[in-house]
């Protein structure tokens, strides 16, 4: 999982056949090492349906032809689910007829030909692109390179034109006329000056320099395939393996249809975006709606996934007007920026993170606007104003960056001590005379104080939602692009999203405590209540202390008291037995958090007289904005500290933190949710699944461990911070009571390194708890892996990398089981829309448990989606190895019975509990950092040289607390 996508990130899916760069034909991808598909239908092939519209083989239940000579990446599809009663739902597709003609590929690569001056700080140089000849260009200029190609230096050799992802890959309609299969094209990006401009600079996108000629661009073209669509088709009707040539035809068809909206607008990889609607949300942002659309195979067909995307963009303007609104100092004025009257420091820092790579164009009053040059790219802020910055000019002379702005371009800074901005030349611009133009995407982390604001902007009403989809079509209008049309590819003017029949699972039953007026429910809608029901095994509070972080006259005694007599009621009310009904309370100094809630733990130990242990529960009341105070909280209470300075009274011990607004004055409500925190993280079991009613569970003959594992990684441009790995996994019968590992490892590195180790140990706590606490057989006979956020270029690494550490796991501790590997992602954008009023759930969307695995998913391979909650959104599930031969009603049920136990909620959530734990890790991951230590793991990116952001890693890794043994052996994330 990918650090976590902000809303503004658009066009994050993980569509079928999306690939970002595509194009390799070395071969077919071998088949994954699951066992024969089960159960192989057998019947006469239908035969082959012309290439518009490819009908599927109806064998059977209606599968595909999958033969045994077809490989694919995931486990065969060999059967449909059949349980549950039906629904007929709309979801945002759009059939499109594939090309019956051949398509021609081309590697295509463009580089600037001709290595060009370093020097800074001369106007008309700091434009030029000081870097060695085989620079990889950015993606836009790429596509400004290729349209120039196609339509002023050779038209027509590119008629009808090709489309172009941005990088290497180019598909024609016909065979270009290169006689050797390559040829090689020199150009600028600039018409030839007129005799009148002679000698006065270049100007527009490629920029001359004074004295020399414009920038050369060279690009290379070279046949790389022939994609037959008739592979296309048979793959649609199950009779082709899912291989490169698949894939390839797949990115294609994508490159076809997204090449019209990037030529015009902003875009994110499979998203574009419009300033039809856009809203402006302070801090620096404006938020742009926009399409997603991706080109997806489906059984018998192929169909293009629309859906509505949102972007957060930086504000346009003058640059010092955004700097002052992002540090909330507008009213103050430009002069705030200037270090020499007092600008911190860390106000610089959090400046330069939102401002790097972002372009800007030079304005200087009074100078012309004619033959401007190209946006340039922000690389740092300096540390001093323009008056303080001094360089060397040709003739020897020193001059400061005010004077030379004064001297070469007559123009007078109007505010010379506030930082300038340096580009990725070197130059050093005067912020007051750089502007941010329109459109470009934000693709940092969007700061946690917006995400409220994101969110209300790209969130709509399901059929709101759904009408916008509808409407999409006249803004993508495929009829209108010539690139559409030459590849003879066809959308429907009249089409209409897809409408297919979907099934609603029944939920698990759940069992709560015996001595629960309700001790069994069945979930309705998604959700249920603690009314009435008691823990299915509560825990036991013997000493429990408050401690209180917030000023005394914001959280008084009284409201303290007030707490614990809540917290009393509720406790008795879900059946936690609590021994204390008078706890220390203290009110503590947020000065040194260890220590004090060291002293805290002594205060419980002295008020018993100084016998027994100190407390088992630690309530923390924080103020708000106190997410560094969290993080010395937990990691003074859950991390292993090897010089035992803060001795034992408060490692292992639970502690739930509250924010003091949030718990003054609460209701009932408030605080029985909580109690669903500390029950498992004391070591109880909130609820589980009844036996009967999720037989794969609990199946006494096949005792079974359901892990989830994700990896996060930092944010877009932070360099030197590691990515964070994590495990989760059941240890009881009942898979309701979970533990989890975390580890670091290489930045931005989506395979997990320690999943061997962190396996075999998981699977030896399994083991012990089966054998000394459930005094059962301590050998499990299964193994459901679960794992999150892996793209589908990814599965074969999952099986090549990932599998034989479990293999290994399992061989380390003599045990025998067999595994199922299942992909969960959550970063798709195919949505369900309920036909009918009346089968939708309270907020319009499909009721919770809805399954579909026909019409829209793999051609050949078993997945399905589920949506599990309350949302539009269901998870993709892919199965990518299976021993255990589950049918698809088995882990559909399983998979959404999982979506039930997750102990912080009465709510099923989006994905299943290991798995969602797993997520919830890898994100506190910075909890296993001393706070007090210099590292930097906020949600904004810093760009470092390779070599400190090497060290810098090194650093996260050798600084990266592992738990406690007495927190390793609890739920202490919920």
């Amino acid at each position: 999982m990918p650090p976590r996508a902000a809303p503004g990130g658009a066009g994050s899916g993980r569509g079928r056949g999306s690939t970002s760069r595509g194009g390799s034909t070395s071969g077919p991808t071998p088949s994954r090492g699951g066992p024969p598909a089960r159960g192989a239908f057998r019947g006469r092939a239908t035969p082959a349906a012309p290439a518009g519209r490819v009908a599927p083989t109806t064998v059977g239940l209606g599968l595909p032809d999958t033969s045994s000579h077809i490989t694919t990446v995931g486990v065969k599809r060999s059967a449909f689910g059949q349980s549950g009663r039906a629904l007929n739902v709309w979801t945002n597709h759009f059939e499109v007829k594939i090309p019956e003609d051949e398509i021609y590929h081309y590697d295509g690569a463009s580089r600037l030909s001709s290595p060009l001056p370093s020097d800074i700080l001369n106007l008309d140089e700091m434009f030029s692109i000081i870097s060695p000849s085989e620079k990889t260009l950015p993606a836009r200029l790429n596509l400004e390179i290729i349209e120039r190609l196609q339509t002023k230096v050779a038209p027509e050799v590119f008629t009808p034109p090709v489309v172009y992802d941005g990088r290497k890959n180019i598909f024609s309609p016909r065979q270009l006329p290169f006689p050797s299969g390559a040829q090689e094209f020199s150009f600028t990006l600039t018409d030839p000056a007129s005799p009148g401009e002679e000698g006065q600079g270049g100007g527009g996108g490629g920029g001359g320099e004074r004295g020399r000629g414009p920038k050369i661009y060279k690009v290379k073209l070279t046949h790389v395939a022939t994609i037959n669509p008739e592979v296309l088709a048979r793959f649609l009707q199950g009779k082709q393996s899912h291989d490169n040539t698949v894939l390839t035809a797949i990115t294609a068809l994508n490159v076809v249809i997204r090449m019209e909206p990037t030529m015009k607008y902003p875009f994110n990889v499979r998203s574009f975006f419009t300033s039809r609607e856009t809203a402006a949300i302070g801090g620096g942002i404006v938020l742009w709606r926009g399409y997603f659309q991706s080109v997806r195979p489906a059984i018998g067909r192929m169909l293009i996934n629309v859906d509505i995307s949102t972007a957060a963009m930086y504000k346009p303007g003058r640059a010092i007007d955004v700097a002052l609104e992002l540090l909330g100092m507008a009213p103050r004025g430009p002069l705030i920026l200037s270090p020499k009257h007092g600008f911190p420091e860390r106000e610089l820092i959090k400046l330069q993170r939102f401002l790097s790579g972002v372009r800007i164009t030079v304005d200087i009053p009074g100078r012309p606007t004619t033959g401007r040059r190209p946006p340039r790219v922000i690389k740092k802020l300096t540390k001093g104003g323009a008056n303080q910055l001094s360089f060397t000019m040709r003739d020897g002379k020193t001059i400061t960056v005010a004077q030379y702005f004064e001297k070469t371009h007559n123009y007078r800074l109007q505010f010379p001590d506030i930082v300038c901005i340096e580009v990725g030349s070197g130059a050093i611009i005067p912020m007051e005379c750089c502007t941010i133009p329109e459109g470009q995407i934000m693709r940092k982390q969007v700061p946690p104080e917006k995400t409220k604001d994101v969110l209300n902007f790209a969130t709509k009403k399901p059929h709101e939602r759904l009408q916008s989809i509808r409407a999409a079509l006249g803004v993508l209008n495929y009829g209108q692009s010539e690139y559409v049309r030459q590849f003879g590819m066809h959308v429907s003017p009249n089409a209409d999203v897809q409408s297919l029949q979907a099934r609603i699972l029944d939920p698990p039953t759940l069992m709560y405590g015996a001595q629960s007026r309700q001790p069994t429910i069945q979930p309705r809608d998604g959700q249920w209540n603690m009314v009435d029901k008691k823990f299915y095994r509560p825990v036991t509070i013997n000493r429990w202390v408050v401690v209180v972080y917030e000023r005394e006259q914001r959280f008084n005694r009284d409201t303290a008291y007030d707490l614990v007599r809540n917290f009393l009621e509720q406790f008795a009310a879900v059946g936690i037995r609590c021994m204390e009904d008078d706890p220390v309370v203290l009110w503590e100094r947020p000065t040194n958090i260890a220590a004090s809630l060291q002293n805290a733990g002594k205060k419980v130990i002295e008020k018993h007289r100084n016998t027994g242990p100190g407390p088992d529960l630690m309530i923390v009341v924080l103020p708000e904005s106190s997410a560094d105070m969290y993080q010395s909280v937990k990691h003074s209470s859950y991390m292993k500290f090897m010089d035992h300075s803060f001795g034992d009274i408060i490692r292992g011990v639970a502690t739930q933190c509250l924010r003091s607004s949030k718990c003054n004055r609460a209701n009932k409500q408030y605080f029985a949710n909580v109690c669903l925190k500390i029950n498992p993280k004391m070591g109880g079991i909130n609820t589980i699944p009844e036996a009967r009613s999720v037989p794969v569970l609990t199946d006494p003959r096949n005792p079974t461990i359901v892990m989830g594992a994700d990896v996060i990684h930092p944010a877009p441009g932070a360099d030197g911070r590691p990515s964070f790995t994590a495990l989760v996994g059941n240890v009881d019968s009942e898979t309701a009571k979970y533990i989890a590992d975390c580890r670091v490892q290489t930045s931005r590195q989506e395979m997990i390194d320690d999943l061997e180790a962190m396996a075999t140990a998981h699977i030896s706590m399994y083991k012990r708890y089966r054998q000394a606490v459930e005094k059962k057989s301590p050998d499990p006979k299964r193994v459901i892996f679960y794992r999150d956020g892996v793209s589908e270029g990814q599965f074969q690494h999952v099986l090549e990398y990932e599998l034989p550490q479990l293999k290994r796991a399992l061989a380390a501790n003599n045990v025998n089981a067999k595994i199922t590997v299942i992909v969960v992602g959550k970063r798709h954008h195919v949505r369900f829309f309920p036909q009918r009023r009346e089968d939708a759930d309270r907020s319009g969307n499909c009721p919770a448990g809805t399954v579909v695995d026909r019409d829209i998913t793999h051609p050949t391979e078993f997945d399905f989606y589920l949506q599990s909650h309350r949302t539009s959104r269901p998870a993709h599930y892919n199965v990518l190895y299976d021993e255990n031969e589950f049918t698809p009603d088995a882990l559909q049920a399983l998979s959404f019975a999982l979506c039930h136990v997750y102990a912080r909620s009465t709510r099923s959530v989006s994905i299943p509990a290991p798995v969602y734990y797993a997520d919830i890790v890898c994100a506190r991951a910075k909890n296993h950092y001393n706070p007090e230590g210099n590292f930097d793991l906020t949600e904004s990116g810093t760009q470092l040289e390779s070599n400190d952001a090497k060290r810098q890693l090194e650093a996260f890794r050798a600084n990266f607390m592992p738990l406690n043994d007495k927190t390793k052996r609890v739920m202490y994330f919920s």
